[in-house]
């Protein structure tokens, strides 16, 4: 991913409700990398968990479920999460 500056994502999860009925089942983790620093802005933001933001940083990981413990077929809704404007530099993400 490549973000310039004022780019951002709204709101969402990854969990794809049509997955479901497929062969391999829903997404259960997001892993995600930050490739660099950006000057400012950048973060990615998950609202329902008291707004916790994760800033951009160089080798930084985060990795989190889209789906429920109990029941990997529903989706947990609590790592919604968006993708807050660069404001300064650029962002190069996956």
């Amino acid at each position: 991913l490549k973000y310039e500056v004022g780019q951002y994502y709204r709101p969402h999860n990854d969990y794809i409700e049509k997955h479901e009925h497929q062969t391999h089942g829903p997404r259960v983790l997001t892993f995600f990398i930050y490739f660099d620093e950006v000057e400012e802005g950048g973060g990615t933001r998950f609202p329902l968990l008291n707004n916790l933001t994760v800033e951009p940083k160089a080798g930084r990981v985060l990795i989190w479920p889209s789906v429920l413990d109990q029941n990997p077929y529903k989706e947990d809704r609590r790592t919604n999460h968006e993708a807050l404007p660069v404001i300064r530099g650029k962002k190069f993400a996956a």
